[in-house]
């Protein structure tokens, strides 16, 4: 890839950031089809946010990827939201469109793409165990109540943000099939009768000796485990793998949803095939 005087910036706003591989695969989609961009990371402190959303315009960024933390506060600073962003009040992906900041939200629909492409699991008609209430949850449980799901059982270390998660469910999605689990009473034997898939869309995981929040016991009961983490097994999915449950890591709707991205910044078929080629490249984790 040659940087040129021409080339066109995009990346990835987050804090921490140093884990992402959304350049890995980027990169690699801009090299394969010959498009004069570049995608970076951009580590971005909570209290800068608003002056790095500025940076776009002032420095006339074609657009960006937003992850941890600021997935739902960025919203305050963008000129326009797609549909799904309003209702779902998270943002994962800016384009700037001549000076106006229009946010998206890619997550809930790499996630649905992952699930059914890669995982071979339909979510219709089953029940959903979800950790954690950040921005990924709003994204994947909107993509997942689409899909026609029974029920979500949600539980969250701050019970308050789980409470905002369910109400926002309810009132935004008119979805009323949600129940709160106390973080404290997650492994509770009688939850576990029905949960089909359990979801973890927090970061515990990221990091060798990280708690593993579920019992042993009651991951065996599912049929599908999603790990959002990406840099790493986490220990979740060594028991999943384990117990030969169907599971999958983050990297693949990692790179769904920055496939969707791609698309709205270029205006072409993001090469999907590619992006994950150069992960395996680069990750010991297959596909």
């Amino acid at each position: 890839m040659k940087i040129k005087g021409t080339t066109k910036i995009t990346g990835v706003f987050g804090y921490p950031v140093t884990h992402t591989l959304s350049p890995i695969f980027q990169n690699s989609a801009f090299e394969y089809l010959g498009i004069d961009f570049v995608y970076l990371p951009f580590e971005v402190k909570p209290e800068n946010l608003k002056t790095a959303v500025e940076a776009i315009k002032v420095f006339n960024w074609i657009g960006v990827n937003v992850t941890i933390p600021h997935k739902k506060e960025i919203i305050k600073y963008i000129d326009e939201l797609d549909e799904t962003s309003k209702i779902l009040e998270v943002v994962n992906t800016i384009h700037n469109l001549d000076g106006k900041l229009k946010g998206y939200t890619t997550d809930g629909d790499g996630f649905i793409r992952s699930l059914i492409e890669d995982g071979k699991f339909d979510p219709e008609n089953k029940n959903i165990f979800i950790i954690g209430a950040g921005g990924s949850a709003y994204a994947i449980c909107g993509s997942l109540i689409s899909k026609k799901v029974n029920s979500i059982f949600i539980t969250n270390r701050t019970f308050e943000n789980a409470v905002k998660l369910k109400e926002h469910i309810q009132r935004k999605l008119n979805f009323q099939k949600v129940e709160i689990i106390e973080f404290e009473k997650r492994n509770e034997k009688k939850i576990w009768e029905s949960i089909d898939i359990l979801i973890n869309t927090t970061s515990v995981g990221m990091k060798e000796g990280d708690t593993l929040l579920i019992d042993k016991k009651n991951i065996e009961k599912v049929k599908f485990v999603y790990d959002i983490v990406y840099n790493r097994k986490t220990e979740l999915l060594k028991i999943a793998e384990n117990l030969k449950i169907p599971h999958l890591d983050g990297l693949s709707m990692l790179v769904y949803q920055g496939a969707i991205s791609f698309e709205i910044w270029t205006g072409k078929k993001a090469p999907v095939d590619i992006m994950k080629k150069s992960l395996q490249e680069f990750s010991k984790f297959k596909y």
